[in-house]
């Protein structure tokens, strides 16, 4: 028996990939998915802000590939954005201030599509938000699931075209956000009906410590495959 904590890696199938973009840049990425049997969602993640330390291993993108393949039975594909280092890798090109990463969304929906992955859920976390927000209204996703939404880059016409299209928003507010509080997240997304906003207590922007990542987990599973939700605390395998 396998206690779930911090550092815990369950079993899954891994693989290295490479993304393509339309406009020719290569991204380091990894598919995880579960050991056996069909994913029963697909957890595309975004990265916070790479120009701040942000990258495919940011913890809470490293630790739902570690676990969900194994406890929720989810596959999990992480990437670096353009410009962006990690121990797999560096992405080719450079930072493109959130406009010319739309060709890096576009390559992962095309690679997840492509590998027949179904129910397909963007997860962006803090400048991933805004990715998810901007280029992910008019795609064949489930829905968008964003951690701590800073709100600085998505327009409000852009916020509009997720009025009513079918597809769900969860946002995951921590209380005390150094960027947009639940209060002021209720204000924001004000022009999307369908929001289910999710205010988590005592939790930081960048959700520091076991018991917020385990809050941010099971609310992703809660969303995507309920069936497995709530997350054990111990896993035998």
């Amino acid at each position: 028996m396998i206690e779930i904590r911090s550092g815990v890696v369950l079993p899954s199938i891994r693989e290295e990939i490479t993304l393509v973009t339309e406009d020719h840049l290569r991204l380091v990425g990894e598919l995880a998915l579960p050991v056996s049997g069909d994913p029963a969602a697909t957890l595309i993640t975004l990265h916070p802000l790479p120009t701040a330390g942000g990258f495919m291993d940011s913890h809470i993108l490293r630790k739902a590939a570690n676990r969900l393949p194994a406890l929720a039975q989810l596959a999990v594909l992480r990437f670096n954005t353009r410009g962006t280092a990690s121990p797999q890798g560096t992405s080719e090109g450079s930072f493109g201030e959130g406009i010319t990463e739309r060709h890096d969304v576009d390559a992962a929906l095309a690679f997840a599509h492509a590998r027949g992955l179904t129910n397909i859920w963007l997860v962006g976390w803090s400048f991933g938000t805004e990715l998810a927000l901007k280029y992910g209204a008019n795609k064949d996703i489930e829905g968008v699931i964003l951690l701590s939404p800073p709100l600085h880059r998505t327009s409000e016409a852009e916020l509009a075209t997720w009025a009513n299209n079918g597809k769900r928003v969860i946002a995951l507010v921590p209380e005390l956000d150094d960027y947009l509080v639940p209060e002021q997240a209720k204000e924001r997304f004000k022009a999307i009906p369908q929001l289910e906003l999710v205010a988590v207590d005592d939790a930081k922007h960048l959700w520091v410590g076991e018991s917020a990542t385990k809050s941010v987990l099971n609310e992703i599973v809660k969303a995507v495959n309920p069936a497995a939700y709530p997350l054990p605390e111990t896993y035998e395998g």
